[in-house]
């Protein structure tokens, strides 16, 4: 009898790693993350291509044969288009890496490492940083709660950075040089269990693109598993090239007008996914309705950047 999709016996695979890469018009930067990763024979990357209009399939057939290519015929999002490698991945270990990253030559082997000596962690994340060397934050953070989203947006987190009570979201008060237990990590670099991967079912498609991360990592939490932040290594992420959202990346960046208007939705449509699927019914209707209209409030100003 055929195994079920995305049921492996680890037994009949030599595989300890695989590194799920979505990509969208970002063939230089693939290219580049690409040959950053380490050619082991346990581990496999696997480069999931959403409709690219550019030349990033063929190049990767030409440059990099031991990659497998897996293609979709729409742009399907984040959640979808990563999941599309879930029938082709064989690793006890699944890596969602972005395509606009660099991984560095320890980055890989420490992490799986890190993941071995403790089966207590579910999720785990090296340290991000931006290509201008700053710190990746959305990579160290707490659950996005009422009060930390109102700390948040309201700038309270950034006066007081060192403040748990108001930089909750943001995690700013605990130390970036120290290994420890984080609520949530980004799907830039997102390290898991694939046991632990198909028991929660991959990522949650309600989600198109943003916060479906936050979602994985509340899930693993809720099974009772740690997710670990460990900054020994590090990888460097090239922010928003395939949105075109961040000033970071806009220069490298090749998506339309359009497509900067889908992702910008889809961030605003996550935070209110989010909060029904966790907090509704936690909280009275005001709350809702307050969390509801901060929402639409700020997906409203923040249009006029686009």
């Amino acid at each position: 009898m055929p195994k079920p999709p995305g049921e492996i016996n680890f037994q009949d695979s030599n595989i300890k790693l695989s590194v799920v890469i979505l990509n969208y018009n970002t063939r230089e930067l693939l290219e580049q993350c690409l040959a950053s990763l380490p050619d082991r024979p346990d581990y496999e990357i696997i480069v999931v291509d959403n409709a690219s209009t550019d030349d990033s399939v063929k190049m990767v057939g030409s440059l990099f044969p031991r990659v497998k290519i897996v293609r979709s015929k729409l742009n399907c999002g984040f959640t979808r288009g990563n999941n599309l490698a879930r029938n082709f991945s064989r690793g006890e270990y699944v890596l969602f890496l972005n395509s606009d990253t660099k991984v560095f030559p320890k980055t890989l082997p420490c992490m799986v490492a890190f993941m071995d000596d403790d089966t207590a962690i579910g999720i785990s994340t090296c340290r991000v940083d931006l290509a201008d060397g700053r710190f990746y934050y959305a990579s160290h953070r707490g659950f996005p709660s009422p009060w930390n989203s109102l700390c948040y947006f309201s700038g309270l987190s950034r006066l007081f950075p060192r403040s748990k009570l108001f930089s909750g979201y943001t995690a700013t008060y605990l130390p970036l040089n120290t290994v420890h237990e984080i609520d949530a990590c980004s799907g830039t670099f997102l390290l898991i269990r694939r046991r632990i991967l198909n028991l929660i079912g991959w990522f949650d498609e309600d989600y198109y693109s943003y916060g479906e991360d936050i979602e994985m990592c509340y899930r693993v939490k809720q099974l009772g598993y740690k997710v670990m932040f460990n900054p020994e290594v590090r990888i460097v992420h090239y922010w928003g090239a395939s949105s075109g959202l961040k000033k970071v990346s806009r220069e490298v960046s090749k998506a339309s007008r359009e497509v900067k208007k889908l992702w910008h939705n889809a961030r605003y449509e996550a935070m209110g996914i989010f909060y029904r699927k966790h907090y509704q019914d936690k909280y009275p209707g005001f709350i809702s309705r307050l969390v509801f209209g901060g929402i639409a409030l700020e997906k409203y100003f923040s249009s006029f950047g686009l």
